[in-house]
């Protein structure tokens, strides 16, 4: 990770006043990230908070065995390490950059010291830790009752909507690690994602996302589970900053069309 200058770009800081977010802006280091790039292990002290104004970053679950299993996915709407605010911890996943960006990183005791005296920070951490329940929520359905290749397309998705074309960096094995299954089921859910002109994909690991067509394989949770965030967001949140409103999808004009996209897919599904 580098070190940059700092600035606003993150749903979360744009949604504080600027008395607020002044008690958070001093102590701020921006940090840029690349794929793979670990932010937090399974274990560590929750010692530093990041709010992501790019890229993307995947929480997982390490098994004993050596399996491991995403949980959920955290761009520029959130902050890694938020819930500190409730005291030292360890934390309990491993965070890893899935796309490169950048965050702004502020120590944990300054994060809650501007927690404490700040009731606009409160509201926001406890919105972001809503949303997260929420994301955890779907997640665990969609491992339960979805297969492979209609996870793969949500995954898939999410990380096409945190890049800035439709062009994703993503190796198969860190597909297999995304989902927890083997790489060589990863292969076969590639070719038949493939075969759709849903994605192309080459060796290096460079995967060109067909959004129409892929959100067509997707489960209904990926529809179901955007829209779900982005109105607890837009209801609870403040407008966001203009610098926040560049995000592609970001804005809350776009989530009454999002809502018509789940309808029109729920529908379809109950047709089949």
């Amino acid at each position: 990770m580098t070190a940059h200058p700092t600035s606003v770009g993150n749903r979360l800081l744009a949604a504080l006043p600027p008395a607020d977010l002044g008690l958070l802006t001093p102590h701020f280091e921006k940090i840029s990230f690349e794929p793979d790039d670990v932010l937090v292990r399974s274990g560590d002290e929750l010692d530093q908070v990041y709010f992501p104004h790019s890229g993307a970053i995947v929480f997982m679950v390490d098994m004993p065995n050596g399996q491991t299993v995403a949980t959920t996915l955290m761009g520029w709407e959130g902050a890694l390490a938020s819930l500190s605010v409730l005291g030292p911890s360890r934390s309990s996943v491993t965070a890893i950059a899935r796309v490169a960006g950048t965050a702004s990183r502020i120590s944990a005791v300054k994060f809650r010291l501007a927690y404490a005296r700040s009731a606009a920070i409160r509201h926001v951490v406890q919105v972001h830790a809503r949303t997260l329940f929420l994301q955890l929520q779907h997640v665990a359905a969609c491992n339960a009752l979805h297969g492979v290749e209609g996870r793969m397309a949500r995954w898939l998705l999410q990380l096409h909507d945190r890049v800035p074309d439709d062009v994703v960096l993503l190796t198969q094995e860190a597909l297999a690690q995304l989902l927890g299954v083997r790489r060589t089921t990863v292969t076969l859910m590639m070719s038949k994602l493939r075969a759709a002109a849903a994605i192309q994909s080459d060796r290096r690991g460079f995967v060109e996302v067909d959004p129409a067509r892929l959100n067509s394989m997707a489960c209904e949770c990926y529809a179901l589970m955007q829209r779900r965030i982005d109105r607890m967001y837009c209801e609870e949140l403040s407008a966001p900053r203009l610098a926040v409103a560049l995000f592609r999808e970001s804005s809350c004009a776009s989530d009454e069309a999002g809502e018509d996209r789940a309808d029109i897919k729920a529908t379809s599904l109950e047709s089949k």
